[in-house]
């Protein structure tokens, strides 16, 4: 069974954090610090709430579609054409939280954004591992 709706990638970034997902869950979900490792945003993390994420370059629209605080945390991402939704999911761990974040929707003819995500994202982590590093 092939449709095309079945054919999207995902790009999925997994780290193990030293931090535990209390902690996390701010800087997801706290505007100031969203700032600080992702983009500008007026997020609140309530079910339908509509938000974007703003950086020099344009702007992403994006839905909130399911908060479990300290959990699960799911908006959607549109831009450029690019209709996805970004999935996030914190696990305690013995060492601190599992987090995995993905990103999933890209259709086939979209490579350079779906690589360009890939790329993203890791930066995008790298700088929340900053941000929770010196955060109280």
């Amino acid at each position: 069974m092939t449709n095309s709706a079945s054919e999207t990638l995902s790009v999925v970034v997994e780290r193990e954090i030293p931090f535990p997902p209390e902690k996390i869950w701010r800087a997801l979900t706290q505007p100031h610090l969203i700032e600080e490792w992702l983009m500008k945003s007026d997020f609140k993390p309530v079910v339908d709430h509509r938000f974007n994420f703003r950086a020099d370059w344009g702007a992403v629209d994006c839905q909130v579609l399911e908060v479990e605080p300290h959990r699960t945390l799911s908006y959607t991402w549109a831009a450029y054409g690019l209709e996805s939704v970004v999935t996030w999911t914190l696990t305690p761990s013995r060492t601190g939280t599992h987090l995995r974040m993905e990103q999933a929707g890209f259709r086939p003819d979209q490579q350079q954004a779906y690589q360009g995500a890939k790329h993203g994202w890791a930066q995008f982590f790298a700088n929340l591992e900053q941000v929770l590093g010196r955060a109280e």
